[in-house]
């Protein structure tokens, strides 16, 4: 019996196609009252097609209410079938870190692994077209780790195309004066880049900066003003997060202009990168351009021009 109303349901359409014909047909053959007969084939006619769009919506949605319905009670069915206690906390767990992870996609991020990031970065790095601002805190591995290395050679891909970029080195007083970062501020130095140094006890407040703790990593740029990659300031799942959302991008546009109004500018005198208002400093520590630029070459691993910065 179910399956008898179920095939006639398949079949209203034909049906009450025929009826109305059959209908139709009697009046004119029968009756004699063609005009009859020609509105009641012509209303069988629009019964028929309202039947047949009605129940392909109803059909589709049909269709649709069941995929959420699975959806929403995908989750809670399979939490339903654990059975061991110690594996019902580990699920939660993880629906809690998903659900933090989606929380973020709902505004906009999306949350990156460690070569993630420093991968989108050289992409985007060879994406732009006109400037890179980026804030980056001081640490020897620009010219050692490998994922680093290569995100930097993006950005001198990206200078040899007329990018303009803007980099601001956090650091402290105590970390410009070790040898390996003085390496590294000279090698981005002579490759051209506007490079700026922000002291960590001259950032403005965490109120002045949209809420950012101080403390955070201050590890992030912008790319034409369309995108941002930023380092998470504490630990996580996740390295960092990327959003291309204008609103969330303006945000950052603004954090960048507060920091460059804190940053110094630099300038390499006798050898060594000092802050521009601070020239006296120069003669405290010297490094051999030589070295520099030889391991410059070396790390980087690319052919470029020599060149000779305070020789």
């Amino acid at each position: 019996m179910k399956d008898l109303n179920k095939k006639i349901h398949e079949l209203a359409v034909f049906i009450e196609f025929i009826a109305g014909s059959g209908l139709a047909i009697f009046f004119h053959m029968v009756l004699h009252n063609e005009q009859a007969a020609y509105m009641i084939f012509g209303m069988g006619i629009l019964l028929s097609l309202v039947t047949y769009l009605v129940r392909e919506d109803v059909g589709k949605s049909k269709v649709e209410l069941l995929a959420q319905y699975l959806q929403v009670h995908e989750i809670p069915f399979a939490l339903a079938q654990i059975q061991d206690e110690e594996c019902k906390i580990k699920a939660h767990e993880l629906i809690a870190a998903t659900m933090k992870s989606l929380s973020t996609l709902q505004r906009g991020y999306i949350v990156l692994e460690e070569l993630e990031f420093y991968l989108e970065g050289a992409r985007l790095s060879d994406q732009a077209v006109h400037r890179i601002k980026a804030v980056d805190p001081l640490t020897c591995g620009w010219l050692s780790r490998g994922a680093l290395l290569n995100f930097y050679q993006a950005n001198v891909r990206a200078l040899d195309r007329g990018v303009q970029i803007t980099r601001i080195f956090v650091t402290t007083r105590e970390e410009l004066e070790d040898l390996e970062v003085q390496k590294v501020l000279a090698a981005q130095y002579c490759d051209n880049i506007d490079m700026r140094i922000a002291f960590r006890d001259e950032l403005p407040t965490a109120f002045d900066i949209c809420g950012r703790d101080t403390n955070s990593s201050f590890d992030f740029a912008i790319y034409d003003d369309r995108a941002v990659t930023d380092v998470f300031g504490q630990s996580s799942k996740y390295y960092g997060q990327k959003t291309c959302q204008p609103a969330e991008v303006t945000k950052y546009l603004y954090l960048f202009d507060l920091l460059e109004h804190s940053a110094h500018l630099v300038t390499l005198e006798n050898e060594k990168i000092i802050l521009a208002s601070d020239p006296a400093k120069a003669e405290t520590a010297r490094i051999p351009v030589g070295i520099v630029l030889d391991a410059r070459k070396y790390e980087l691993q690319k052919p470029r021009e020599t060149v000779y910065c305070g020789a």
